[in-house]
């Protein structure tokens, strides 16, 4: 995980948008805290839904992601936090 987000992160993938790149940043800050912390929502109140990926266009989580958010273990919040970080790397394929 360190290495793709090293990747992308190095890189700046010119099809990442700015607020891509931001979500990107907390990915990395979210996966690489080792602590008991709980991470951060990645909500950046677009809160708009695809019809072609069934992702939210602001925050790239399906909305069962989404609407489970607040019940979610911290290790449960960093995989939702991974398949961001992997759905943004896939955009820039």
């Amino acid at each position: 995980m360190r290495a793709m987000l090293t990747n992308l992160l190095g890189s700046k993938p010119s099809r990442l948008s700015p607020s891509e790149l931001r979500l990107l940043k907390q990915a990395e800050r979210a996966l690489l805290d080792d602590d008991d912390k709980l991470p951060s929502s990645p909500c950046i109140s677009v809160c708009r839904m695809s019809e072609n990926t069934g992702l939210c266009e602001g925050c790239f989580r399906t909305i069962q992601e989404i609407t489970g958010w607040g019940h979610r273990s911290c290790e449960e919040k960093r995989k939702v936090w991974r398949m961001i970080a992997q759905r943004l790397q896939a955009r820039t394929l």
